[in-house]
This record gives C-alpha cells, sequence and structure tokens, in this order.
C-alpha cells in the first residue's frame, strides 16, 4: 500500500506543479463556475495527503483550512465562533476497552479469574457498570409466541447473568424463520426485558471461530443497552458445563436438531462481572461563512448553501466502507469533494455579485456526515442566526458523476415555491430531472428538513466506486459538475428574489424509501437524533402522516419505552417493530422535558 500511495502523491504533486499556481489565481479573479476550477479543488481536497478526510484527522483539519481559505479569498465573513470560520464540537470516534473491567467466576468453592481482551471482552452495546449475580443458561435468547420457541420458560432470570449463544438453532441462515430474532439487538431486548442484569455472549462450539472474540467497535446508535453485556471465549464456557456434567456442544446440537430449548439454571455459579467502555473524544469542524445581503429588511433572511466534505478514512471495519476488509485511502472524489467544490464555486460566483442580492447567503462545509449527519445537526442546534429567519438550505452531496443528464433533485415538496422555480431554472431542459418530494434522506438537508426548514438536495447517483478507495478525481464529470453548480446557484439566486419567505410543507414518506425499508411489514414514522447521547431515543422529528405524528410525538421526544418494552437506541426501536403488523396498536412513552407522557400509535404498512 505504501508504493501506491508514494506513485498517487507523486502524481499529485506533478498536478501541482502544471496547474497548482495559475489556477489558484484563476479562482481569486475569476466570477465563474468553471470545469477547471472544480478540478482544482477536487484534486486537493481527494488527494492522499488529506487521507479520506475522516472526521478528527490530520487530514480532515487540513480540508476545512483549505476551505476557509478559500471562503477568506472570496471575501465571506467569518461566521463561525471567535470570528473564525470553523464551528467545532466534539464526538466520540472510538471505543477502547477500559482500565475497569473485571470477570470472576465463583463455580462451587473455586474461583476463576478472567482476562479482559484475551478472555472476555465488554461490546459496545454494554453500560459501564458492576454487578454479582448467579448464572443462567439461555440459549439462543429467543422468546416468541409465533414460534412456539421460548428459551425464557422454566427458568428464573430476573437480577441473573445469562449466557447464551450467537445467531439461532438454524444458524445464521436469513431464510430460517429464527432469523429476526438472531441478532444482537433483539437478543438483548428480550433478555432486558425479561429483568437480566447481564449478558454473556458465546459463539458456541458449533462455530468454526468459536473462541474469536468480538473486537469492541464504535457503531453509531449502538451503544447504551441499559445493562453489562460482554462476549466471552466459548471454551471458558465449555469449562463451565463440564464443571456440571454438562456438555455444551451436545446441548447446541440438541436444540440445532429439535427446535427445542434446553435452558437451565446453574446451581452455585457466581459471576462477578465489571465492565468500562473508554469512549475516545475527537473535535472536528463545520466552516461557515456568510454575505451579507443589502435589502434593509430581506437581509435578516437567510439561505444556507451546504455540502459535507468529510470521509471515510482509510475504510476497514465499521467505517461505512463497501470493502470493509481493505485498509486503503478513501478519497471520496465524489463523495464528497465534489459538492464541497461546488459550494466553493458558488461561494465566489455569488460573492463576485453581492451587491445584488436581497439576503444574506450562509455558505457551510459540514463535517462528519459520514458519521450520521454529526454537523449539520451541531449546526441546527447551535446556529448563529434565529433559524426561524431560514429562507431554505441547498445541499449538494455527490455532484460528480453526471450521466446521460439525469440530475436527482430531493425536497421538492418541502415548499410550495419549489416546482415553479426549479422548471424555470430547468426551461431549457439541461437536466433530465428525478424529483423526490420528502427532505429526509442521508445526507445534511435532513437536519434542516427537521426543524422545518425547506430543502433541496442535488445528486447524481451512485456508483460502483461509492465508498471504495477507487472514488478517485479523475472519474469526476467536471462539465456535468459544472452544470449542477449552475443549477443550483441559479435556483438560490431566484430564491433571493422572493419577497416573501417561502412556506414549509411537511411530506410523507416517499414510495423510494419505502422500497428501501423492504424487509420491515410497519412503518412508524420517526427521525432519530444521531446526535444525541439520551438515555433513551430522541427524535428530531416525525414525517408526515406518520404513525408517530398522528400519535403525537414532536420533535426532541425521548422514546423510552415501545410496545411495553424499553428503548435505549435507534437499533432497539427497530427491532422492536419487527413484532408488529399494519393495524397494530401499540403504547409509546416519552419524555418531554420533565413530563413522562403516554401516547397510542396505529402503526402503518410499508
Amino acid at each position: 500500500m505504501s508504493v501506491q500511495i508514494m506513485k498517487k502523491k507523486s502524481l499529485f504533486f506533478v498536478l501541482l506543479l502544471i496547474i497548482g499556481c495559475s489556477t489558484t489565481q484563476q479562482i481569486v479573479k475569476s466570477p465563474f463556475i468553471t470545469p477547471d476550477e472544480l478540478k482544482h479543488h477536487v484534486i486537493y481536497l481527494a488527494s492522499d495527503e488529506l487521507e479520506g478526510r475522516k472526521a478528527g484527522t490530520k487530514g480532515n483539519n487540513l480540508a476545512a483550512e483549505y476551505i476557509a481559505n478559500e471562503f477568506a479569498k472570496y471575501g465571506l465573513k467569518p461566521f463561525g465562533v471567535n470570528n473564525t470560520f470553523f464551528q467545532n464540537f466534539t464526538f466520540i470516534s472510538d471505543l477502547k476497552i477500559g482500565k475497569n473491567n473485571s470477570l470472576t467466576i465463583k463455580i462451587k468453592e473455586r474461583i476463576y479469574t478472567y482476562e479482559p481482551g484475551i478472555d472476555f471482552t465488554p461490546m459496545n452495546f454494554s453500560e459501564d457498570t458492576s454487578i454479582t449475580a448467579n448464572l443462567v443458561f439461555v440459549g439462543y435468547s429467543i422468546s416468541s409466541d409465533s414460534l412456539e420457541y421460548d428459551d425464557y420458560a422454566g427458568v428464573d432470570v430476573k437480577n441473573k447473568v445469562v449466557i447464551m449463544m450467537r445467531y439461532s438453532p438454524d444458524g445464521d441462515s436469513s431464510g430460517s424463520p429464527f432469523f429476526e430474532y438472531s441478532t444482537f439487538q433483539k437478543k438483548i431486548i428480550t433478555a432486558r426485558d425479561k429483568g437480566v442484569a447481564g449478558i454473556i455472549f458465546i459463539n458456541g462450539p458449533q462455530n468454526e471461530n468459536k473462541n474469536q472474540l468480538i473486537p469492541l467497535r464504535l457503531e453509531r446508535g449502538s451503544m447504551n443497552s441499559g445493562i453489562a453485556v460482554i462476549n466471552l471465549k466459548c471454551s471458558i464456557a465449555e469449562d463451565i458445563f463440564n464443571s456440571y456434567d454438562k456438555n455444551l456442544d451436545s446441548i447446541q446440537r440438541f436444540i440445532n436438531k429439535n427446535k427445542k430449548p434446553a435452558s437451565f439454571e446453574f446451581t452455585d455459579v457466581q459471576v462477578k462481572l465489571q465492565t468500562h467502555i473508554e469512549r475516545i473524544y475527537s473535535e472536528t469542524k463545520n466552516v461557515v461563512g456568510i454575505l451579507e445581503g443589502n435589502h434593509p429588511t430581506l437581509k435578516e433572511q437567510y439561505i444556507v448553501i451546504g455540502a459535507h466534505f468529510d470521509h471515510i478514512g482509510l475504510g476497514g471495519p465499521g467505517s461505512g466502507s463497501l470493502l470493509s476488509d481493505t485498509i486503503a485511502i478513501h478519497n471520496g472524489a465524489d463523495d464528497n469533494a465534489s459538492g464541497t467544490a461546488g459550494l466553493l464555486e458558488i461561494a465566489q460566483y455569488i460573492s463576485a455579485r453581492r451587491q445584488e442580492i436581497n439576503r444574506s447567503f450562509i455558505f457551510v462545509a459540514f463535517s462528519a456526515e459520514e458519521l450520521g449527519l454529526l454537523g449539520s445537526a451541531y449546526f441546527v442546534k447551535n446556529p448563529p442566526i434565529d433559524l426561524k429567519n431560514t429562507v431554505a438550505m441547498l445541499n449538494m452531496d455527490m455532484i460528480g458523476r453526471l450521466r446521460d443528464s439525469v440530475l436527482t433533485v430531493q425536497g421538492v415538496g418541502t415548499s410550495p415555491v419549489w416546482n415553479e422555480i426549479i422548471a424555470r431554472q430547468n426551461s431549457d431542459s439541461i437536466f433530465k430531472l428525478k424529483l423526490g418530494q420528502d427532505g429526509f434522506g442521508s445526507s445534511d438537508h435532513a437536519s434542516f428538513n427537521a426543524k422545518e426548514i425547506p430543502v433541496l438536495f442535488f445528486f447524481t447517483g451512485l456508483h460502483s466506486d461509492y465508498h471504495k478507495p477507487t472514488d478517485d478525481w479523475n472519474l469526476i464529470n467536471y462539465e456535468g459538475q459544472k452544470l449542477v453548480a449552475d443549477f443550483v446557484t441559479k435556483i438560490a439566486l431566484d430564491l433571493d428574489t422572493i419577497s416573501i419567505k417561502p412556506e414549509y410543507t411537511k411530506v410523507a414518506i416517499s414510495s423510494s424509501q419505502r422500497e428501501g425499508m423492504r424487509g420491515f411489514r410497519v412503518s412508524f414514522g420517526i427521525m432519530p437524533d444521531f446526535g444525541d447521547d439520551a438515555k433513551g431515543l430522541r427524535i428530531s422529528g416525525t414525517r408526515a402522516g406518520s404513525a408517530a405524528e398522528k400519535a403525537g410525538l414532536k420533535a426532541n421526544d425521548i422514546i423510552i419505552k415501545f410496545g411495553g418494552k424499553s428503548v435505549k437506541n435507534i437499533y432497539d426501536l427497530t427491532s422492536l417493530l419487527g413484532d408488529y403488523k399494519p393495524g397494530d396498536e401499540v403504547e409509546v412513552v416519552v419524555l418531554r422535558g420533565e413530563e413522562t407522557l403516554t401516547f397510542k400509535a396505529v402503526l402503518q404498512g410499508r
């Protein structure tokens, strides 16, 4: 890999020698959006020097500084904190096994001590806690009336530690009726709602990697199950079973063959467990600049144009890379150096015409989008303006692969003004437009949509290099990228001429999103707040016409129970939704400020 990196860096520096200095001068002086200037930005932002721009890394900081310098060249005023272009924020970037993990198991009169990271490891679902309790074996931790199968029948697990196997009697087969019960989340929810104090996962002796511990890895939204959860080497569990003349391998074979539970309580086995996960915090920053408007009153209204500039770094497990077993620089030329370059060019273009604008324009390059829209979530929670004065937010994410003139524009239904403006600015039919109505989605406009701000999202489509090391600058369609940036600019300036602040309209979930959620029978219709660490699931809003909206849930509510079962995170809720069918009524308990409120929701079909 190092040889390849050196070759790429050499090529990058040759390119800088060829186009670097002259292009920099062009960017400062040119009042137009040009393919060459877009290319100049993308080549730097997607260079190996920035090592994939992962939030919290040196490469990400270099990208932020580059963007801030460009904003300054164009005459934008700093609109971050302390008269800078930067809006800094912290986030959890990694998990490590903490110093205070311990496990001792007393079997009859003998005490066995085990080493964290060698014999066992805390899982990312685990609470930091200490417990001492008796041990119960609960098979696969499956409890289902419809399957007439219950690993918890006949055993007392309340305030006990339970030991359970991964997967199901049919292994990890997706065609098995047990499949929906085989996930970690489902097993944890089932155990937690039975009143257990802690969970020990084992791979099971039938697993060829029975002693391979699950790496402690950060997954956005998966933390805080409310109880201790560890992964133990299967051979240690086998020793415990052998001490009671029980053979774990034979037990697993019996369960798998007969599809019948074989749970039991250990007599005189006591588990003393302490779990501690060290959460590593990193700092990153949004880059924010402003051009102030000229109209005496409209200048107090703001048009936000944004794009995220972070990517997924070197890839690897948990990064979002589609080649998760490959450690290599993911340059993210299309995702989203292309959108960031578009943002810079639009800022330059409008700045050159600053005397003509009525409203103020805010340009934001968001960080940590790849980690769950963290940068835009932070911005709308800590805005430099009153968000009520925001006219609209225009978002560009992956605008560098225009093919056959097809451009997707999402969010058209979030304001009555959009259809007319879009039609007017595409009157020459440069684009074959694919228009989506709702303002939801997995990019930064969704954070603004949740605050009931009209949004548009511009996107040239997925491709085979998405979230792979091959998403490089030489594959960008710069002529097409220019057309998209021009189109966004025209829409923004057209919007600026409207004398009345556009109305926001809430839109129901689209059919395309329903298709993306296939596999779930029901819909609840909430938007999770991934940037929050509440003891429950905080929501940033509800979808129009959804079960959640009709029930009365609102933005900032914290869901703590769903159908009588506790909810700690988004995985808990999605797992619980699998238990219901369209038309079912479910009781939902939320925290709203200091109040605990209960709602009845009638679930809808997908």
